[in-house]
């Protein structure tokens, strides 16, 4: 009896490995043939349809992007955004100094815009 009961550990493994390899010769089975004018018909059929293209929904004044923009040659600088705190008056009082919580927001916005 102890033989027997060293072994029964291996039954599981053994039946799971017997259904696998069952499994697997049933899935890689011989399939009828498609007939090759058939196949070439599909196939054009498929090439035929137009493709499905979905579309990110863009936010209105957004650059479209998936088209880049073609190249001169020339590189030209992009004019630097004007900063907000500054008054459109020249005369006026100078707007109070940036906090650095404000600088760091206007780095991060630069980088993203580039």
């Amino acid at each position: 009896m102890g033989e027997v009961e060293i072994l029964l550990w291996l039954a599981p493994p053994v039946v799971v490995t017997v259904v696998a390899m069952l499994w697997v010769s049933w899935v890689g089975r011989e399939r009828a043939e498609l007939d090759q004018d058939e196949a070439v018909r599909r196939l054009g059929a498929a090439l035929d349809k137009e493709p499905r293209l979905r579309r990110a929904r863009t936010r209105p004044g957004a650059r479209d992007r998936s088209t880049p923009a073609r190249s001169s040659g020339v590189a030209v600088r992009r004019t630097p955004p004007r900063p907000r705190g500054l008054p459109r008056n020249p005369d006026a009082p100078p707007a109070a100094p940036a906090t650095p919580v404000d600088e760091n927001r206007r780095e991060r916005r630069e980088r993203r815009a580039s």
